[in-house]
């Protein structure tokens, strides 16, 4: 790794000889995936209104560039689009060796992308997305059951699911690592869901397990997920004691956070956290949540600014400190 390069006092930007490269060098510069809609773009928009360089990425060079121009177009200059498909390796490469030519460091990065595991069921009364007028009066578990009434999970969706939200943040974090290493006040924060804690599991010999910091591994981890794709594959699901009704989401989610809790022992000088935004209306939840993305991001930002030296290994719901269980 190379050393790291220090900032010289009261310098916003300036340029750093790095063998033939140059460096810009900045206050905080933070990466946010999945950033182009939704909860991602507010977190974008919420970190560069507090004074940070924000990266914000996203499979659609076109999407992405235009969520750029549109912060920008409301007086935040501090962003830069950079392309991110997290299930690619070479993708995830090139991100991190942009942040290395251009910054030599990364502080804050923020873990969003992710997909809900299912095939939407197309309703040609609702439409591809319900209008928010159609759950005016329901409870949060009404809105969750007409979600799973008109979506179903297949083999392929739970598979992109795990590729998804566990190996792509974990694969993003491991490029990433070095970068954040070499940071001051380095912290990573997971977008995670109440729908991740182990309380939803009926194995209880699992629950423990996943729940067992001093002794549960990455390679674990792994083993576990395989076991899973496999029970679903057969239709064991219930019966093996696995979480039902959008179970790649919440078996991908759980293993996040433990994943999460497993780094943040292993890099005591990190801050690792997960938080959950709560029940935000996006695409993902088909407009049926009770929060606005801006609500929602609020209670991502909240913990990425933390104080410094704040909690490590923790989960977050709604911007609080709460139980992995």
């Amino acid at each position: 790794m190379e050393d790291p390069v220090s900032s010289p006092p009261n310098t916003r930007r300036n340029a750093w000889p790095l063998t033939h490269r140059m460096l810009l060098v900045v206050d905080r510069i933070a990466v946010v995936t999945g950033g182009n809609k939704g909860i991602g773009l507010q977190i974008c928009r919420q970190l560069a209104s507090n004074g940070i360089t924000v990266v914000l990425t996203a499979r659609d060079e076109k999407r992405g560039a235009e969520a750029v121009q549109k912060l920008k177009e409301a007086g935040l200059s501090d962003i830069i689009f950079h392309q991110l498909d997290v299930t690619e390796t070479p993708s995830i490469a090139r991100l991190a060796d942009f942040l290395k030519g251009r910054f030599g460091k990364l502080d804050i990065l923020v873990n969003n992308a992710a997909v809900l595991g299912v095939e939407y069921v197309e309703d040609p009364v609702d439409g591809s997305v319900a209008s928010e007028e159609k759950f005016s009066g329901m409870e949060a578990d009404e809105r969750l059951e007409w979600m799973w009434k008109n979506c179903r999970e297949t083999y392929e969706t739970v598979k992109a699911c795990l590729q998804t939200n566990y190996y792509g943040t974990k694969h993003v974090i491991e490029a990433l690592l070095p970068l954040l290493q070499t940071s001051s006040d380095g912290r990573i924060v997971n977008v995670s869901s109440r729908w991740g804690q182990l309380r939803l599991f009926n194995n209880e010999v699992l629950k423990q397990e996943l729940n067992d910091m001093e002794n549960l591994t990455g390679e674990r981890l792994d083993e576990v997920l395989a076991k899973f794709l496999k029970d679903f594959e057969v239709g064991a699901v219930e019966s093996q004691g696995w979480p039902v009704a959008f179970s790649a989401y919440k078996v991908a989610t759980a293993a996040m956070n433990s994943y999460a809790r497993i780094l943040a022992r292993r890099n005591p000088g990190l801050r690792v956290n997960c938080a959950d935004p709560g029940f935000v209306k996006t695409d993902i939840t088909r407009n049926s949540g009770l929060l606005s993305p801006e609500e929602g991001a609020s209670n991502i930002t909240k913990v990425a600014l933390l104080p410094a030296g704040g909690p490590t290994g923790v989960y977050f719901t709604l911007g609080e400190e709460a139980s992995f269980v």
